[in-house]
């Protein structure tokens, strides 16, 4: 280790509390898009309820891509856990795995976010849409499925930056003797 570096340095305590705030960044914010496309997009199908019951199978379609991007916050939370879990130790898990875990969790946390507003949306204008014109339904999944990749690529990401933070160099501790 560098000699003008501490181990506090190094491994500081506030190295776990940016990757825990990393994992829980991912799976709130991936949260709050899930549920707000549900929602949303829920509205919409409960309208095409009343208007064609028979259509409502393919008009979920919404509903369940906004559920998926829980399940992407969820993953990468999981995977910063297991991180932050296999040092076992603080002074085992240096600042620079701490801030990259941070960055991944924003990363797909906020990406879900978004993907989950816009697929909201556009699951309630496009299933309203489809109650009256049967034909916009594949201009609906489509108009669905670029949504949906914006969570995707922030998940893409996270995993990419997640391999980064498992590679930062790590330094043994030595006690400093004193002369």
């Amino acid at each position: 280790m560098p000699a003008d570096f501490s181990c506090a340095d190094v491994y500081p305590q506030s190295a776990a509390f940016f990757g825990a705030m990393g994992a829980a960044s991912a799976l709130i914010f991936a949260n709050l898009g899930s549920s707000y496309g549900t929602a949303k997009a829920g509205i919409g199908l409960a309208h095409l309820g009343i208007i064609h019951a028979d259509r409502i199978m393919r008009g979920i379609v919404p509903v369940v891509m906004a559920g998926i991007l829980g399940i992407y916050g969820m993953i990468v939370a999981v995977i910063i856990n297991g991180g932050l879990a296999k040092t076992g130790d603080v002074k085992a898990y240096p600042s620079a795995a701490g801030y990259i875990h941070f960055g991944a969790g924003l990363s797909a946390g906020l990406s879900s976010l978004a993907a989950g507003l816009a697929i909201g949306i556009v699951g309630d204008t496009s299933v309203r849409a489809y109650g009256k014109q049967e034909k916009i339904f594949v201009a609906m999944v489509l108009m669905l499925i670029f949504a949906e990749a914006l969570g995707l690529y922030g998940l893409i990401i996270a995993l990419l930056m997640n391999g980064t933070a498992s590679s930062v160099m790590t330094y043994e501790c030595i006690p400093a003797t004193s002369q």
